[in-house]
């Protein structure tokens, strides 16, 4: 049965596109980033391809691809775009998709909209979180956002280096499963993903 996995993060930087990768392995999902901004030549989707092994995969066209590596609602003012959710349009696919958000929850994409409006209540929003200074606050109010708006927190992964007293905190108050952890590996190839891919897939169901 074909699903939507929306992954998004705490913030920016805390392993979202591994996350993608992982996911879209362990599916053989199709891949799909909305919003690129900045990094066009090594965007998300060109990081995800070479990490991703099977050949059932396929890589679908940003919706907007934004030349400067900012918030989406600035790099779309600098590119003289406006970005709207009714602009960005899911690609058709008989397979499951994996989405890619941009930075938080809380990016805006304009000054009216956010990432989260690009969500829908049938996705299955996957919530990638970092250990540092601040991050159990920022997890923990993320999955607040997620609640209040009606939209369902599948499943957490932990990225980077284990803290205990993080994890277990987050886990006692945030009452979202946890799908599992990306380790501070000393290098992502395909075979790491494929690894992990193993580890993830029997969760996702």
């Amino acid at each position: 049965m074909k699903q939507i996995y929306f992954v998004t993060g705490i913030g920016t930087e805390v392993g979202k596109t591994v996350a993608s990768a992982i996911l879209t392995e362990a599916l053989e999902a199709d891949y799909w980033k909305p919003i690129q901004a900045g990094d066009l030549d090594n965007s998300d989707s060109h990081k995800v391809e070479r990490l991703i092994s099977n050949d059932k995969t396929v890589f679908h066209k940003n919706s907007f691809a934004l030349k400067t590596p900012m918030s989406p609602h600035a790099a779309a003012e600098i590119d003289e775009v406006k970005i709207t959710s009714k602009k960005i349009k899911r690609p058709k696919t008989e397979n499951s998709l994996v989405i890619e958000g941009a930075g938080g929850l809380l990016v805006p994409i304009s000054d009216k909209e956010t990432i989260a409006d690009l969500m829908k209540p049938e996705d299955r929003i996957i919530l990638v979180s970092r250990h540092y200074l601040g991050s159990i606050n920022h997890t923990l109010l993320t999955i607040e956002a997620l609640k209040s708006r009606g939209l369902n927190c599948f499943g957490m992964i932990f990225s980077g280096e284990e803290n205990k007293s993080t994890e277990s905190i987050i886990k006692k108050m945030g009452g979202v499963a946890v799908l599992g952890r990306i380790e501070q590996e000393p290098y992502f190839d395909q075979n790491v993903i494929k690894e992990y891919a193993e580890l993830f897939r029997e969760k996702l169901k």
